[in-house]
């Protein structure tokens, strides 16, 4: 009578395990039929806006050579108090105005000097110009050749010395631009939907890409090119 009991038991249990793992398969294969039924497109919408700079950083650099460091010093310093004047007279407050670090070479001390040099030390002296008005530094940097009649070369050609124009108000242009990009990204999926003879549903998923802020051209830095472009999934239905 015992033996019985267990074998009933041990044939539900083999029935229970069955059914789940035959269940499992109808979930399984019923998943695989919704998925495949689901239709979606993903299309781009890209927005562009082309700004202003806001802000400059104008290093200004120069230097000079003598063979008596003590005149070499003095020479320096009423050149960096001329470049100032300079700056100031076109508009430059002290607050905009940074003096930078000065660095002199005594040729003669180098391991492996060059014979026969004219001026043993050489300075080297930077002025930095950090304002919110490009407008200011565009003026100035016209009229710099006032700089050299006194005797003071501003290199203008290394990468050191490369003005450089920001644009720093992206969180105020961000909400619009956004708002372009997923506009233009609806108009193309509402085209692909028409001519799919499908209907546009709602959005499954939504990427916005990163902004990128660029020169708009190599010959007007101060013009930018702000770029953002999303990425947006809907539903389609017949």
């Amino acid at each position: 009578m015992i033996k019985t009991q267990s074998t009933h038991v041990a044939i539900a249990a083999v029935a229970f395990v069955i059914g789940l793992l035959g269940l499992g398969v109808i979930l399984k294969s019923a998943a695989i039929d919704v998925k495949s039924m689901e239709r979606t497109v993903t299309v781009k919408g890209l927005a562009e806006m082309e700004v202003e700079a806001d802000t400059v950083i104008w290093p200004l650099q120069f230097s000079d050579a003598d063979n008596d460091l003590e005149k070499l010093v003095e020479r320096i310093e009423q050149k960096n108090d001329a470049v100032i004047a300079f700056l100031k007279l076109h508009g430059f407050d002290d607050n905009e105005i940074s003096r930078g670090a000065q660095s002199i070479v005594d040729k003669q001390a180098r391991e492996y000097g060059v014979e026969n040099q004219q001026f043993r030390y050489i300075a080297r002296a930077n002025i930095t110009v950090y304002s919110s008005q490009p407008s200011k530094v565009q003026n100035a940097l016209a009229k710099v050749s006032q700089l050299a009649k006194q005797g003071i070369a501003i290199v203008q050609d290394s990468y050191e010395t490369r003005i450089e124009y920001l644009f720093t108000g992206l969180n105020d242009v961000k909400p619009a631009m956004v708002q372009e990009a997923t506009e233009k990204a609806r108009e193309v999926a509402i085209k692909f939907a028409k001519d799919s003879q499908s209907q546009l549903g709602k959005i499954k998923t939504a990427r916005q890409g990163q902004f990128s802020i660029s020169n708009r051209d190599s010959n007007t830095p101060q013009l930018k090119k702000v770029r953002v472009v999303t990425s947006v999934e809907y539903y389609l239905s017949d």
